[in-house]
């Protein structure tokens, strides 16, 4: 079953790194092997952004590059909203990214691999499941 990784979770594998690796960074790179993360396309433009070097910028777009992309459709940004209003109703707060995010997975059957600690709080509320 295929995984969408959240950005938390492309930066980790990213940086350059010594040392002990994370939980969720070793859980990436077994779902990688057997090619199942999903990479979405708001999470390739947020991982992008912000990158303050041009050389930088274009090392990492070439290695997503090699990683199919899975776009949002119109009906992921309607559900995206109803999620946002969900949680805001019951005084959530998130992100649209993230929202977004846990719509294409719910949509798609898909769970979520994260640090992020948001979605602790998201997935008390909506039909998603974190890895």
């Amino acid at each position: 079953m295929n995984v969408i990784a959240d950005t938390s979770i492309w930066s980790l594998f990213l940086r350059r790194r010594t040392g002990r690796e994370s939980r969720p960074l070793t859980r990436f790179k077994e779902l990688l092997e057997r090619d199942e993360i999903e990479l979405v396309g708001i999470v390739k433009q947020e991982i992008l952004s912000g990158l303050k070097e041009p050389a930088q910028f274009q090392r990492i777009a070439e290695i997503l590059s090699g990683f199919s992309l899975t776009l949002a459709d119109a009906d992921d940004h309607i559900v995206a909203a109803e999620f946002y209003n969900t949680c805001r109703k019951h005084g959530v707060q998130g992100s649209s990214i993230d929202f977004l995010i846990c719509a294409m997975a719910s949509r798609r059957g898909l769970s979520i691999l994260t640090t992020d600690e948001d979605f602790k709080r998201y997935v008390k509320r909506l039909p998603i499941s974190l890895y």
